[in-house]
């Protein structure tokens, strides 16, 4: 970890859309050099919080400092050092690769041959030599979010805002996204990371905030957050998928905790607080006559701790509400 002061600094950052607080008292230290998780569910405040950032839209209150410029002061210092790729195409569908590449790096001041070499370059980079002279309108999903990428990085910036990189892509094309951000962040440029999907993260993020309804609701490292919850997971697969309401039963009743039904009608889990109440568990499937093909003990995934979390947020927001 850099010992540089953090990229990205906020203080009860506040930004309101009538009366709806899109961000409401955001506090970040985003440290330099590291691939920061930034998640939470649709309209939690994530997309408001890098434009602020990023100077495209002012906060109502509070403060946001990027390698120490304030983003309304010093926008343009902001600016210079920071590169954005939204949740949408940033490029020309109409223009090639190629000219896409050259245009931005013209407007950046480079000279006609060094914005062509520099587009050469990035299309090298990005495994797209060979579609260089295509119109973006052609590419494939994976290759529009690469070019995307490239976009921003025509000048190298100190700070990459990637706002939610691989939505839609399938599991090739979001390997290589990821392949790509961690070597931006091997060349030491710090990354800032929103995503909905939890095992991204997992892999990339050094550290994580977790926003929802415009707060933090919880930042660490995985690890950290993982521990936070309190308890450790029991997976369980049947061997028949038939008898899984009455396991769900058997184990909610006789240990008192909840259990979720996972996509696969084999499997169901619980967070209990040990491993020999996980050892009870079994013990009661066995007498109920319910077989077990096999079964884990260990962390919370990251699904889970966010599910947690996010359901916290709600309960507490209720209390509050009530009279």
């Amino acid at each position: 970890m850099n010992a540089q002061s953090p990229a990205v600094e906020t203080s009860g950052l506040v930004k309101l859309f009538g009366s709806t607080h899109a961000v409401d008292g955001v506090d970040l230290s985003v440290p330099t050099g590291t691939v920061f998780g930034f998640l939470g569910p649709n309209g939690a405040g994530k997309t408001t919080t890098i434009r602020i950032l990023a100077t495209l839209l002012r906060p109502d209150h509070g403060t946001a400092r990027v390698f120490g410029h304030d983003v309304v002061r010093e926008a343009d210092k902001v600016r210079w050092r920071v590169g954005l790729t939204g949740q949408f195409a940033s490029v020309d569908d109409d223009l090639t690769g190629l000219e896409n590449l050259v245009l931005l790096a013209r407007l950046r001041g480079y000279s006609w041959s060094d914005a062509k070499g520099r587009a050469s370059e990035l299309l090298e980079f990005f495994d797209l030599a060979d579609a260089a002279r295509r119109q973006v309108k052609t590419y494939s999903g994976g290759m529009r979010r690469r070019i995307d990428i490239a976009a921003s990085l025509v000048v190298t910036p100190d700070l990459l805002f990637l706002d939610e990189p691989t939505t839609g892509l399938d599991p090739r094309n979001r390997n290589q996204i990821w392949d790509i951000v961690r070597a931006l962040a091997a060349d030491g440029i710090t990354v800032f990371l929103t995503t909905q999907y939890l095992d991204e993260a997992d892999h990339l993020a050094d550290r994580i905030a977790v926003i929802n309804h415009g707060r933090i609701i919880a930042e660490g490292t995985t690890g950290e957050l993982k521990a936070g919850v309190g308890s450790g997971t029991l997976h369980v697969r049947l061997l028949d998928p038939d008898v899984r309401p009455e396991a769900e039963r058997v184990l909610e009743q006789q240990l008192g905790v909840r259990v979720r039904l996972e996509y696969d009608p084999l499997e169901l889990s619980s967070r209990i607080s040990s491993s020999d109440v996980a050892t009870r568990a079994l013990v009661h499937l066995t007498e109920a006559g319910i077989t077990v093909s096999s079964y884990s003990y260990g962390q919370p995934s990251l699904d889970e701790v966010f599910l947690t979390l996010i359901g916290r947020t709600v309960d507490e927001e209720t209390k509050q509400e009530q009279p």
